[in-house]
């Protein structure tokens, strides 16, 4: 299992727009990929979840990825927050 943090610097936090797109690129790897925060988690390849889940701007989050292509799913999903979240 691979992990990262992340902190959410989008002003409006994970809104429709950006969670979308998110939940595209998570949806390319076959790994398991959660988000967490405050005790919360969700699943990134389902939208409803993601945007249930509220991140908002300047949240920490913890992303987990788990399966046969954690390795480039991790590096590849971290890189994303960075220039899109």
């Amino acid at each position: 299992m691979k992990q990262f943090e992340y902190v959410i610097t989008e002003p409006v936090g994970i809104h429709a727009r950006p969670a979308s797109m998110l939940v595209k690129a998570a949806t390319g790897y076959s790994s398991d990929v959660k988000i967490f925060k405050d005790g919360k988690s969700a699943d990134v390849k389902r939208l409803m979840a993601l945007m249930a889940f509220g991140a908002k701007y300047a949240d920490k989050v913890r992303f987990t990825i788990e399966g046969k292509d954690e390795d480039i799913a991790a590096a590849e999903l971290e890189l994303f927050c960075k220039e899109n979240l």
